[in-house]
Formats: C-alpha cells, structure tokens, sequence
C-alpha cells in the first residue's frame, strides 16, 4: 500500500456524466506534465477509435479475474456486465519514483482508493445547476429523453456523494474550472509529507535538532 512518504500524489477525479470531467482532465493532462493518467483495465471490447493501452488496457475476462484474485487492481467494478478495474502495483510504483497520478472513476471506485490509499486527494466535478447538466446531455444529441432522464437521476444519486471529497469544481466557465483544478493540484503537493519526500535536502536539519 502507498502512504504518505511517497513523493507522488494520487488524485481522484469523479462527476456525474455531462458534468465536463473528461475535457477537463484532458486540459490539466496538457499543461502539467507532471501528472500521469492512469488507464484502466476493461473486458468490453474497444469502441472505434480507441487504442489499448490509451484510453483502456483491454483484456478478457479469464485474465481479468486472475488479475483480481492475485490482487493486482486498487479498485475494480462491473459495470454493464463488463469489468473494469485499477493498476494497484503501477499506481504504487509511480507515486513511490515521485510522480503524481490522476484516476476518472465514479464514487464507489473512490471509496475503495481512500480505504486502501487514504492520502489519496478526491475532486468531485459538479455542474452549476440539474438544469444545466440536463441542456448539456441534451446538446450531446445522442441520448433518447428516456436515457437522459435516466442519466439526470444517476447524476443525483452522484453528486449526493460530493461531500466525501477534499475539492469541489464547480464547472459553470470551462476556463475557471481549469484554473481551479490545478489549483487543487498545486496546493496538494504543498502539503509537509509530499514536500519532505520530494525536497529531504531542505528539511535535513529537522533530523539535528
């Protein structure tokens, strides 16, 4: 398990579907270099334009459930039948050399991170308002009314759970919420135990008093 003497961070970023978490994680992805995505393992096959090892790692279910059983995954969930699921031993390697780790997955998934990686750092992604969450599934153009609204009563029982994480971005001006995302990120690592694993030459002389 990581704990906080790693050097690297792990941020877990979730929202309601239509909330703008996947454009913004993209922006953040784009300007810091210094945090790594994670790539989740799945067992549904590969839509039109994904590439494996890019947006998921795609297996099938026999190694799935190997993976599972050896305990390889941090967190894993099904999910319409299909199985996904979080490198643990990478995500562990990677905060331990130093580098910072952002995760997309729902509440539930974030739940499972904090038991098992309580220094994890939650930021949940709240639209401004159900209506306007609404108008943007609506201006996706590619939902029935009968989805949408299924997806508006799932995004509720989402966004109950907002007061389980450290950040909340409100996502009304794209540019804003950009801005305060990595503003979560930067304060994060300012904290004492990420300082004193990344710089120990500066609190050395903690260690002669």
């Amino acid at each position: 398990m990581a704990d906080s003497t790693n050097a690297g961070s792990l941020f877990v970023v979730s929202a309601p579907s239509g909330a703008g978490k996947t454009t913004l994680v993209k922006l953040l992805l784009e300007r810091d270099h210094e945090v790594r995505h994670s790539v989740s393992y799945t067992t549904r096959a590969p839509r039109p334009g994904e590439q494996d090892g890019r947006e998921y790692n795609f297996i099938d279910v026999p190694t799935f459930i190997a993976m599972r059983g050896r305990g390889d995954f941090l967190e894993s969930a099904e999910v319409h039948g299909n199985f996904y699921g979080t490198s643990r031993v990478w995500l562990e390697d990677q905060t331990r050399a130093g580098h910072d780790v952002l995760l997309e997955i729902d509440w539930q998934g974030a739940q499972q991170v904090k038991k098992l990686f309580p220094e994890a750092i939650g930021i949940f992604i709240m639209p401004p308002s159900v209506e306007e969450l609404e108008r943007r599934l609506r201006g996706r153009g590619q939902d029935s009314e009968e989805v949408i609204q299924r997806r508006v009563a799932a995004a509720l029982g989402e966004m109950a759970h907002v007061g389980e994480f450290d950040f909340v971005i409100i996502n009304n001006n794209l540019q804003e919420a950009l801005e305060d995302l990595r503003a979560a990120v930067r304060a994060s690592r300012q904290r004492f135990a990420k300082q004193a694993a990344r710089h120990p030459e500066v609190f050395r002389f903690l260690n002669t008093r």
